[in-house]
């Protein structure tokens, strides 16, 4: 019998992240969660209990904690790591925090979030993937490449760094026989949609929203050996935004 592969998935509990967990469970996989929120009891998908991890990513020290419990759930290796927590603050009203009215210590909450975490759990459980020949996925966003309308200037920056980190980290896990690479959703029919989307969807070539689980299927073919070559890049899903 086949081993049944795992993967690590933040920002799990709604739109692409749940997605993502609905898509790799309906193949079997085992699916370890972590999110800020304890294990919610209407749970949607299996596992459970033991499946999930309360970990606050905006905290560097607990995030480094984390790994050792993390580790400790693995039987030595781990398939896949799908980097997709994010946070993105608004300032009064819903308005986009723009470079001259973002507090530091939001800067500092963001990239915690949304870019550090990322490199912490890659590093921390670099001998489980390497073990297993796996796949890191980093999750950025077409607000990493131009000014967004509602994304905010620190939400911005941090995926245009974790792009670069993807190319980084795909350099140093290779020899490691792990691949590293990102996807860049655009406007993707989730609850962190503003007012307003509408306006950007009728520019779009393909004239509609995504879905989470296109999002979701571009994630499984990272994590496949349909992509075996692949490593370093960054695929964008957004039904032509950035042409």
């Amino acid at each position: 019998m086949s081993e049944r592969k795992v993967m690590l998935l933040t920002g799990a509990s709604r739109g692409i992240g749940h997605a993502t967990v609905k898509r790799f469970a309906r193949e079997g996989w085992r699916i370890i969660t972590c999110s800020r929120q304890p294990f919610p009891e209407q749970c949607p998908w299996g596992g459970g209990r033991e499946d999930h991890i309360q970990i606050d990513l905006g905290d560097p020290g607990k995030t480094i904690e984390a790994i050792a419990e993390i580790r400790g759930r693995l039987d030595g290796k781990l398939h896949a790591l799908v980097n997709n927590a994010g946070i993105s603050p608004k300032g009064p009203g819903g308005s986009r925090l723009n470079t001259l009215d973002t507090d530091l210590r939001t800067w500092g909450q963001v990239f915690h979030v949304n870019f550090f975490a990322s490199i912490v759990l890659a590093r921390g459980l670099k001998d489980e993937l390497s073990a297993a020949q796996g796949s890191v996925v980093n999750v950025t966003s077409i607000a990493g490449s131009r000014v967004h309308p509602f994304a905010g200037a620190a939400y911005a920056t941090s995926k245009a760094a974790l792009k670069a980190l993807t190319r980084e980290m795909a350099h140093d896990f290779g020899p490691l026989g792990v691949r590293v690479n990102a996807i860049a959703p655009g406007e993707i029919e989730t609850s962190i949609l503003s007012p307003g989307t509408e306006k950007i969807v009728e520019g779009l070539p393909l004239r509609r929203l995504g879905q989470p689980r296109e999002v979701a299927d571009v994630i499984w073919f990272l994590c496949t050996d349909a992509s075996s070559y692949v490593t370093g890049t960054e695929i964008e899903v957004n039904g032509g935004q950035h042409v």
